[in-house]
């Protein structure tokens, strides 16, 4: 049996190669299915309250609408099926920190030292500013919209939403606005790595706030509120993205500074020890 391995020595440069590649692969592998089994055990926890958890969701539409309506489910297995839908996803969301950790996990080895001090700090603060976006959506954009809807309404036209439009409806509201407060890493992100400038983005404020319109008219629903509601935090969280952006940059000139002085002193501190040296020669030598 053992004549049929191949000898260590006579590997191939191409398969030395391949055993890291492969190695990685089962890394990811192993990440994956660790992430996959965090969703499905909150997703199993999170089942039996699928109802209650619909019900929270559906509570910023329930209080809008007239006395003696209701939300209605039109398909045949919607009350089972939408519930079922929300835990799912419920669970990925609740589920995002471990995720992103694993991705961390699995990157953070080949970045350098001074990348990890600042990738982490911004992978943190995505994941925090993701849910502050649903968090403002369902707050402050759900009553205002489903306000608006109930008060526009026409006459003896009922309001019954389908429970399984309105799932669809809410979830794409709070990806919407879970995107859009990721607004300042990506302007961190673009000013380090030297995409742009804070001053050039500072020049082109007046055509961001029109995009951050655009964005707003393209992610909401067809009316004023919401897409005001989205685009005035972007414009805001722009500014705070650009503010942090100058602050990272001045330590980074900091940094560099303070590193080129360190390498000056030790290129000082060897050229001292070098001279004593050759001091300590001199002074040895035997006199003729």
């Amino acid at each position: 049996m053992s004549e049929n391995r191949p000898d260590p020595d006579k590997l191939t440069p191409e398969a030395d190669q391949e055993q890291p590649f492969l190695a990685h692969l089962i890394e990811l592998r192993d990440r994956l299915l660790r992430a996959v089994v965090v969703v499905l055990v909150i997703f199993l926890g999170l089942f039996s309250f699928a109802n209650d958890i619909y019900h929270v969701l559906a509570a910023p539409l329930l209080a809008k609408l007239p006395e003696g309506q209701s939300m209605i489910a039109t398909g045949v297995i919607s009350p089972f099926l939408t519930p079922f839908k929300l835990a799912l996803v419920a669970s990925i969301f609740l589920a995002m920190p471990f995720i992103l950790y694993q991705i961390w996990a699995f990157i953070a080895p080949g970045l350098y030292r001074h990348e990890k001090r600042i990738a982490f700090p911004l992978l943190v603060s995505s994941v925090i500013l993701f849910y502050l976006g649903m968090v403002f959506a369902y707050y402050v954009v759900f009553p205002l919209v489903f306000g608006f809807m109930a008060t526009t309404t026409p006459e003896g036209v009922e309001l019954t939403p389908d429970i399984s439009q309105y799932l669809d409806f809410a979830l794409k509201l709070f990806f919407a606005f879970g995107i859009a407060f990721e607004v300042p890493i990506a302007t961190i992100l673009l000013v380090l790595a030297g995409v742009t400038t804070p001053e050039s983005l500072t020049a082109k404020r007046p055509y961001i706030i029109v995009a951050a319109f655009v964005v707003g008219m393209l992610l909401t629903p067809p009316d004023v509120i919401s897409q005001t509601l989205l685009a005035v935090p972007m414009w805001l969280l722009f500014e705070i993205g650009v503010f942090f952006s100058r602050v990272l940059l001045r330590r980074r000139e900091q940094d560099a500074a303070e590193r080129d002085l360190t390498e000056a002193e030790m290129e000082d501190e060897l050229d001292r020890a070098i001279a004593e040296e050759e001091r300590l020669d001199t002074v040895s030598k035997p006199k003729d």
